[in-house]
């Protein structure tokens, strides 16, 4: 049985080469899982390379939150999981261990494929009650089932709604932009949220892309907000390291600005999923997932101190 990987040993494996997780406010956790993906596999090796990525990151301050997580955050290293177990099994050892830790920490988890998202969902709504959710994508992940099989990395939206894990209403998606039959691509807008399709966004950037992010702000407004970041959201030209890469998609700056300006709203947890290392090309994918979850991280903080 394949545990995935864990307890690295040494400063230069951990996220931002943070300390060991002990009594920090803010956790980071690799969930090392890729046994749902349609097309490349790989992203159970993510969460190392982006702690790697991010060691760059840890001798400065924020340019925009002025702060740095580096005093705030320990690493925790990777869940244990039995990747060749049945998807079923797999998500039940995700969302004990993802309970475990959201118990005692705000929580930042580098997946792994974007199915991991909804135990931790689970394990969200069992602490905080219905949720809000942000959820960068190029794919709209409402399939009703995957390919034939009940469930996967493309369900679990459909799944979260139907389980009452997240409010329709309080649901955003951001940088939609893959083909798909029109019931799945608009299915969360059909149940009363919000989509901004990457056509929508192309050619907006900062102050252009204000009345979409207000637009946010006001829908999820106070209500506990759950974050979930799937590398491929990004144009292949700036996250090439994906198993299922779509062109037309975001910048790097779009989804920075998107980061920066939503950091008010009641966050309590994040994901980071879909970055496939083996066809990354110069660490691109690793750093964007990196700096995407080190603004998430500074952006929490700064509200703290």
């Amino acid at each position: 049985m394949s545990m995935g990987h864990f307890a690295y040993a040494n400063n230069s494996n951990r996220f931002l080469a943070a300390a060991e997780l002990s009594d920090q406010p803010f956790a980071l956790i690799g969930v090392p899982f890729d046994g749902a993906v349609t097309n490349r596999p790989g992203a159970r090796f993510a969460p190392q390379e982006i702690r790697r990525a991010s060691l760059m990151l840890c001798d400065g301050l924020h340019p925009f939150f002025g702060v740095s997580p580096i005093d705030h955050l320990g690493d925790g290293y990777d869940m244990r999981l039995p990747n060749a177990s049945p998807l079923a099994e797999v998500r039940q050892h995700i969302e004990r261990q993802a309970a475990e830790k959201m118990a005692k920490h705000h929580c930042v988890f580098l997946g792994g494929d974007h199915s991991v998202t909804l135990s931790l969902l689970r394990a969200a709504k069992a602490q905080y009650g219905e949720l809000a959710l942000v959820h960068f994508d190029a794919h709209c992940d409402t399939w009703q089932d995957h390919f034939g099989e009940p469930s996967g990395h493309g369900t679990w939206t459909y799944e979260a709604i139907q389980e009452g894990l997240v409010s329709p209403a309080h649901t955003v998606q951001i940088g939609l932009r893959s083909s798909g039959e029109r019931a799945a691509r608009e299915y969360v807008q059909d149940q009363g949220g919000l989509i901004f399709t990457a056509r929508q966004m192309r050619g907006l950037d900062g102050l252009s892309l204000q009345p979409l992010i207000q637009q946010v702000l006001e829908r999820i407004g106070d209500r506990p907000c759950y974050l979930t970041l799937d590398i491929d959201c990004l144009d292949p030209a700036f996250a090439p390291g994906t198993g299922t890469p779509e062109p037309g998609g975001m910048t790097s700056s779009q989804v920075l600005t998107f980061l920066e300006e939503l950091a008010p709203l009641n966050m309590i947890g994040m994901d980071c999923v879909e970055v496939a290392p083996a066809y990354d090309h110069a660490e691109l994918t690793s750093n964007a997932a990196a700096t995407f979850v080190w603004t998430y991280l500074c952006g929490q903080v700064a509200k703290r101190i």
